[in-house]
């Protein structure tokens, strides 16, 4: 069953109670790197393994996740700041224990490529915080193959 998280702010990302934090170069530039991230939400299924639904919703404003494993996601997009910044918090969830979520992709140049950072914060039950901090490798290790996935579909 789904539940309405706490609408947290863009700061969050900087001061929650677990911050997960995944970096890596790709070869592409930054511009079609944030364009993939922010403008065709439908195309992460195609490139984030764990993603099987992604669609914009009220014009790009929100966005609708799920997740292999059945989590399912409705979030608010919270920054959109070409070719930096994508930022986004999870309103409602069936996770278990969560009571905020937000996602930050921080994009910097790095020679002709893009420097990736991936932020992942969130605050729950204790369970939950143990659960999410466990995860981290698992976490990491979705984050280089979709990364790796988007930097492939951007070279084509």
């Amino acid at each position: 069953m789904a539940h309405r998280l706490c609408p947290v702010e863009h700061g969050f990302t900087r001061t929650a109670p677990v911050r997960l934090v995944f970096g890596r170069e790709l070869s592409a530039a930054p511009e079609p790197v944030f364009r993939a991230l922010a403008e065709d939400v439908t195309g992460w299924s195609d490139w984030f393994g764990a993603v099987t639904l992604a669609r914009p919703l009220d014009g790009g404003a929100a966005r609708e996740i799920r997740l292999r494993g059945g989590s399912r996601f409705h979030e608010t997009v919270l920054v959109t700041r070409p070719p930096e910044v994508y930022a986004y918090r999870v309103d409602l969830t069936n996770a278990p224990g969560a009571r905020a979520l937000a996602e930050e992709w921080v994009l910097a140049p790095a020679g002709t490529g893009t420097r990736v950072r991936w932020t992942i914060a969130a605050d729950g039950t204790a369970a939950f915080r143990l659960a999410l901090r466990a995860a981290r490798p698992g976490l990491g290790l979705a984050f280089r193959n979709a990364v790796t996935a988007l930097d492939r579909r951007l070279a084509r």
